[in-house]
């Protein structure tokens, strides 16, 4: 942005008579280390873990159901090796959860799938059912929903151009990770999951220290902690058939985003509250700041300001049981040493760079409204906890061990 206002001031500067010459870029070399705190409030069904390291967890997603939970990732990515790889990430006091959080570097994992090994079953390779794709708030699907996907004449080459990349494209970020590092540590992993209690708190002086990485130092104002909680205050079907959502209105939050999926075993149904088709069955769990932007002004993002949404009535007609997932998506804190210098044509040598980025979810079963308090501490014992109205549980479509089949990505 900086060299583009340059070349701007310069082009106008000769364009009115006088001499003047484009300030050629800075030289920008670095960073050696990249350090990512993710930072997720969850509530009910919030999905937490879905975007860490260590992957989905159905312990933490069913202990979720309690109340709020504050969830952390941390992502080291150095340019430096080590052969004996140790690092550690020193936490303020306020977060509760001990001196020190260990950035494990993790072991290399064999090919999965190993040449000669069976592939998927017989009925995996042509597989059978469908996908019904809906999007947008409404009391019913516009004209034109839902997009249907036939898994049999896709896998037969008859389906066409991909009905998979049809719509807007999400652009993922790219956190520290081992391919993208000469040496990488995280946390949580296998030798410490430490969790965060409810009223652990991000703001004060953070230290990140490691022989493979210069020492990281950043701190948080209470204006960057965790975000608030995101509860779903309606979620309930309305005489018309339509599911009718509301929550609440999270601070600092930047946009909002809807999904919900389910199916019968054969068919499986996937709404977004997107007013447009998106090239992704989800959103990932975290946005840049641009991104975010750009998705709000396509409305594939609900605003800030928006608090509601219907569901369609033919989306809950079609997936009785389906799983409803709602996110508020946070700013960023960005912080780098040294400083930028001034003076452009010094040139910026980078140590190292952080950044934490926010989000809140929460989730449940679509039209089912449950008893999930916010705060921890006002719980009684999670053995007494009983859910308002029983809910049960959602039968797993055999179309997701389709969509595995494909080999779709998954989204983070």
């Amino acid at each position: 942005m900086a060299i583009t206002r340059s070349l701007t001031v310069a082009l106008c500067a000769g364009a009115a008579g006088g001499v003047a010459s484009a300030q050629p870029p800075q030289v920008v070399t670095g960073p050696v280390a990249d350090y990512w705190v993710s930072a997720q409030t969850s509530t009910g069904f919030g999905i937490p873990g879905a975007g860490g390291p260590g992957g989905f967890s159905l312990e933490a997603l069913m202990g979720a159901q309690g109340g709020a939970q504050h969830l952390l990732t941390l992502q080291l990515g150095s340019q430096r090796r080590a052969s004996d790889p140790n690092a550690d990430h020193l936490p303020p006091a306020g977060l509760q959860a001990g001196p020190a959080l260990p950035l494990v570097t993790p072991r290399a994992e064999p090919n999965p799938r190993p040449e000669g090994e069976p592939r998927l079953p017989g009925e995996m390779e042509r597989p059978n059912g469908r996908m019904l794709i809906f999007w947008g708030c409404g009391e019913h699907a516009p004209a034109g929903q839902p997009v249907v996907i036939d898994f049999a004449q896709l896998s037969a080459g008859r389906g066409g151009a991909n009905p998979f990349g049809r719509g807007v494209e999400i652009q993922a970020m790219q956190p520290p990770s081992p391919s993208r590092s000469a040496t990488y540590g995280e946390w949580p992993n296998a030798r410490a999951r430490t969790s965060v209690p409810p009223r652990g708190s991000l703001a004060g002086a953070h230290v990140v220290r490691g022989n493979y990485s210069p020492e990281i130092r950043f701190d948080l104002s209470g204006d960057q902690d965790f975000l608030a909680p995101l509860s779903l205050t309606t979620n309930a079907k309305t005489p018309g058939g339509s599911v009718s959502l509301a929550w609440n209105a999270v601070p600092r939050a930047q946009g909002y985003f809807a999904q919900a999926m389910g199916g019968d075993g054969t068919t499986m149904v996937l709404w977004s509250s997107s007013a447009v088709q998106v090239q992704s069955f989800a959103l990932p769990d975290y946005i840049a700041p641009p991104e975010l932007t750009r998705l709000l002004n396509m409305r594939v993002l609900l605003t800030p300001q928006t608090t509601t949404c219907a569901v369609p009535k033919e989306v809950a007609d079609a997936a009785p049981q389906a799983m409803l997932q709602l996110a508020a998506y946070g700013p960023e804190a960005n912080f780098s040493y040294p400083p930028r210098p001034e003076n452009r044509a010094t040139p910026w040598n980078i140590e190292w760079t952080a950044k934490v980025r926010y989000r809140s979810a929460t989730g449940g079963m679509l039209g089912m409204t449950m008893d999930m308090p916010a705060d921890e501490g006002d719980q009684p014992p999670r053995e007494q906890r009983q859910p308002a109205q029983p809910a049960p549980a959602p039968r797993r479509p055999a179309v997701g061990d389709i969509l595995r089949g494909l080999g779709l990505p998954r989204v983070r």
